[in-house]
């Protein structure tokens, strides 16, 4: 494959989206120039293969990435806008108004600036966690800053496409008002649910399934690096919030009224129905969010499998469902509590299910009706 980026590449910041740019250039014979104020950061991103160090004699690089926390970055974007004068800089921030007026403000060369935001990530951060294909498949928002040399912007588009990532052009504040609603809210969501069990019993813990980890999967996230996105789309994010504040202290009223009553049948009128209102939304609201290869989701159906907790026995069951002809179409795993097996939720086309079924008997898997 022949990238249309050309090295030097310089990165600036070497957590894990920087060194993950930096590794999938590498992986196509890209020269990449690292730099970081952390030394122990820059080093072992050097040692896994992202990139050589800066150095003096360097020759001046045509493209710069800063990979820094959003409340530096316009920062060090301004920094390298002046120390590099025919370098197109762009950023991978998570939050792109934010950095844009502090550019802005600063009086920057906006013509060879392009803010941009690969939304592709990990729940472990710096450079041991890069990953050369982070950005494969992934959307890689491209934020002209209003003055953005075309030039500038193909370089930052080329970029994206080189590292396998799907081009999406939006402008600084939409990108921040949808990040809020699909990235942003969802991480405070899922850290408050996660620290409602800090004082719970290990009794209630050890009851825990799936669901629980689904909805918390999040709050394992870096307390710092998340302070700095907050902070950054503060406005966005407070405006998403307020509203789900709304629907919680909804249903937080119907709660109250259902506990008040002596049963069902004596609930207020309409207390049930908001209850059911709220799931509702819920699904409808599921049922927007793009599907496989990121077209409308598709109704499938699933064949849950018993499988020990072994080696070799996941690749098994996956080889054999291939030989039976069927094709995956997503496969969603859960830990049995206090056993040793767990159970593989296999989605398939509907119209494959019962063949499935047949075929993974017959080759002795127990299934989970």
């Amino acid at each position: 494959m022949t990238l249309a980026t050309r090295g030097p590449v310089r990165i600036v910041g070497t957590g894990l989206l920087g060194t993950s740019v930096g590794l999938a250039l590498r992986t196509h014979g890209v020269d990449v120039v690292l730099h970081d104020p952390s030394r122990t950061a820059l080093a072992l991103a050097r040692d896994v293969g992202a990139g050589r160090p800066a150095g003096p004699d360097d020759t001046a690089p045509a493209l710069v990435v800063v990979a820094a926390p959003p409340d530096v970055t316009a920062d060090v974007v301004r920094a390298e806008l002046a120390a590099y004068p025919d370098a197109v800089v762009t950023d991978v921030a998570s939050v792109k108004g934010y950095v844009l007026a502090e550019l802005r403000a600063a009086g920057a060369d906006l013509t060879r600036y392009v803010g941009s935001h690969p939304m592709a990530g990990r729940e472990r951060s710096g450079p041991s966690a890069a990953v050369p294909d982070l950005f494969l498949g992934r959307p890689w928002v491209i934020a002209d800053s209003g003055s953005s040399h075309p030039d500038a912007v193909l370089a930052v588009r080329s970029l994206a496409v080189d590292l396998g990532a799907v081009p999406v052009t939006m402008d600084a504040d939409a990108h921040d008002a949808a990040v809020a609603a699909v990235s942003h809210v969802p991480q405070v969501a899922a850290s408050l649910v996660a620290a409602r069990l800090r004082g719970a019993d290990d009794a209630a813990l050890g009851l825990a399934g799936q669901g629980l980890r689904d909805v918390t999967r999040l709050a394992a996230s870096d307390p710092a690096l998340w302070t700095s996105i907050l902070a950054a789309n503060a406005a966005a994010v407070r405006d998403v919030l307020r509203d789900l504040r709304t629907d919680l202290d909804t249903v937080i009223d119907a709660l109250g009224q259902a506990a008040a009553a002596d049963g069902p049948e004596t609930v207020e009128l309409g207390a049930l129905a908001t209850l059911a209102q709220a799931i509702a939304d819920g699904n409808a609201g599921v049922a927007r969010i793009p599907g496989k290869h990121g077209g409308a989701q598709r109704t499938y159906g699933v064949v849950t499998v018993l499988v020990p907790d072994a080696p070799g026995e996941l690749a098994r069951l996956l080889t054999e469902v291939g030989e039976a002809g069927v094709n995956l179409e997503d496969l969603h795993l859960e830990h049995a509590a206090g056993r040793p097996v767990g159970m593989a939720e296999i989605s398939v086309l509907p119209g494959r299910v019962e063949h499935l079924e047949a075929e993974l008997t017959a080759r002795g898997w127990r299934l989970v009706s």
